[in-house]
């Protein structure tokens, strides 16, 4: 199965990309990225973008006095917290994005989980405070603003029933939106993919690859929320899931073979 989406005039595909929050430190790799998104939706693919921001929302809880700390690649986030954590995703880094993509001639639009219905949370556990799982329930927004050619944003802040807020994880949020538009996804890092016992990139990996990897070390922290993200979208989808770095977004998304990037399969 390639990781490469072919273009096609006769075709089009919904198309998921995720970024984290060293994007937001490296303008070369933002200028390639958003005209790599131009390039696709001038081949006729709509693209959704999904963005974390980690170090940033580090920053900022710093500056403020607040401490912090992550329980397997989760960041815990008390309630009081919250307002910070929401003003970082949604506010700061959501709208440096949407000019980003205005520079390359898009026109982008800034949401978040909580807009339009797209999901709602869940508590994942208590000791982690608001953190919350996105559970995919409408495509409405999504389908109007693609249809409309305008190209969706969406930060990683959820909230539940009871309008309580939560941080997603960003891959997971990813994943509910690729859930919620059958989307290829694209889990992008500045990490060319994930790495086996001597740092080199894995071409593709399955479940029982993955779960031998977690269990032996190699694959630690962040990476297990992120291939366990790419795991239940695959599963979800029927199809591969990328992982991969926004420095080989170019060679992800062209019409070479050239393999790059770590392919996850549940099989």
């Amino acid at each position: 199965m390639s990781n490469t989406i072919h273009s096609n005039k006769h075709a089009s595909s919904n198309v998921v990309l995720k970024v984290g929050g060293n994007f937001f430190d490296d303008p070369p790799a933002q200028e390639s990225f958003f005209n790599a998104v131009a390039k696709l939706k001038k081949q006729g693919h709509n693209v959704a973008i999904v963005h974390g921001g980690g170090s940033q929302i580090q920053t900022q809880l710093n500056a403020l006095g607040f401490k912090t700390e992550k329980h397997e690649g989760l960041r815990i986030s008390p309630d009081e917290q919250m307002p910070a954590v929401t003003g970082v995703l949604a506010g700061t880094l959501n709208k440096q994005m949407v000019c980003m993509a205005a520079k390359a001639g898009l026109t982008g639009v800034g949401i978040s989980l909580a807009d339009g219905n797209l999901a709602v949370c869940e508590e994942i556990a208590p000791m982690l405070g608001a953190v919350g799982y996105p559970q995919p329930r409408s495509a409405k927004l999504l389908h109007q603003l693609m249809h409309a050619d305008l190209t969706p944003i969406i930060c990683s802040i959820g909230c539940d029933t009871n309008g309580r807020l939560y941080n997603v994880n960003a891959d997971q949020a990813a994943t509910c939106i690729s859930s919620l538009l059958y989307a290829d996804l694209y889990l992008l890092s500045d990490v060319s993919g994930v790495l086996d016992e001597n740092k080199h990139a894995i071409a593709h990996l399955y479940s029982h690859e993955i779960n031998h990897l977690i269990t032996s070390g190699v694959i630690t922290e962040g990476m297990i929320v992120k291939v366990n993200a790419a795991q239940a979208a695959s599963k979800t989808l029927g199809k591969a899931v990328t992982i991969g770095s926004w420095n080989d977004i170019a060679s992800l998304i062209g019409n070479n073979q050239e393999k790059v990037g770590t392919l996850i399969s549940d099989e």
